[in-house]
């Protein structure tokens, strides 16, 4: 299970450093979403509403909490559907290789000497997943997601998804996914590795002071937690290139779900658990359902005050 538990990590990681280099922007004066983290799907002949929630892929030990509303749409609802499909150990497994660069390609090829030992010694010394051997062989993004965790400013950090699962499995929910594992790591392959390779190196030379990595990470803490999807939506990436695909990895991911979930939702009543930046603007999840005819509307939802870890 140990295994299952650190894939599952990984995984998060990698959408989470997405929403952290291409959150949605919001232009013009649309109108801004309610706040709220769980939202109910109905009408456009749905004969049983459905929900969506927006997680965060990596939060404090202490902050993680499922609200009253969101354990009640898990309970009423016939599955719940994540990003990709959690409680799947084998197709977590199978994707791993697809996390490693093409064509024998290792973090050396991509970086300057000095850059590259750089990368090295500060991998060697944070990393407590691999080895570096392993990592340097690995998506640059995916090297880059594994430092993220340090940034939560927590001893552990949590995925709330693996909460959502085991809530769903108590309640003896199907679990599915809206893509798979493999799709997600095959989305880094579009995106150049040098570019990637460069990225990685810009925080680790940022070690010294708090990087902006690390202050976004915590400014979007603070927005998850007052329930705030526009705001969340606003982290966009001030750095050249990376900004360059935000349809690759949010938007064009979003219209893919939503055609999906057309088809899923007549038959089955479902929860929806995504990350909250795939919510935000006017290609997020929320407004697209609405231009296909479906009421979206806030759910009121309290965060319990107890602990459920």
């Amino acid at each position: 299970m140990r295994n299952k538990n650190v894939l599952s990590r990984v995984l998060g990681f990698i959408v989470l450093l997405a929403g952290l280099l291409n959150g949605n922007a919001q232009t013009g004066k649309q109108k801004p979403l309610e706040k709220s983290l769980l939202w109910e799907i109905s009408g456009n002949g749905l004969t049983k509403p459905s929900y969506l929630y927006g997680t965060i892929h990596m939060i404090c030990e202490e902050d993680a909490y499922l609200g009253d509303s969101l354990l009640s749409a898990i309970e009423r609802t016939d599955r719940v559907y994540f990003e990709v499909d959690m409680d799947n150990l084998m197709e977590m497994i199978m994707a791993f290789k697809d996390f490693k660069m093409k064509n024998d390609t290792t973090l050396s090829d991509l970086l300057s000497k000095d850059d590259y030992e750089k990368v090295k010694e500060y991998m060697e010394r944070k990393s407590s997943l691999f080895p570096f051997s392993k990592l340097e062989t690995y998506k640059p993004m995916l090297v880059s997601s594994l430092l993220m965790e340090s940034g939560a400013g927590c001893e552990k950090a949590v995925a709330m998804e693996q909460l959502i699962l085991e809530e769903a499995k108590k309640n003896r929910k199907r679990i599915e996914g809206l893509e798979t594992m493999s799709f997600q790591a095959s989305i880094f392959d579009s995106i150049p590795y040098k570019l990637q390779a460069e990225q990685l190196v810009k925080y680790v030379k940022e070690e010294g002071s708090k990087s902006q990595a690390d202050k976004q990470f915590g400014e979007m803490i603070d927005a998850y937690k007052s329930q705030d999807i526009e705001k969340l939506g606003e982290f966009i990436n001030e750095d050249e290139g990376l900004g360059n695909y935000g349809d690759l990895l949010l938007y064009n991911r979003n219209r893919n779900w939503v055609q999906k979930l057309k088809s899923i939702m007549p038959e089955k009543s479902v929860t929806i658990a995504v990350g909250a930046g795939h919510l935000a603007g006017e290609k997020g999840v929320i407004k697209l359902l609405r231009k296909e005819g479906y009421t979206v509307k806030p759910v009121k939802y309290k965060m319990k005050m107890e602990r459920v870890i």
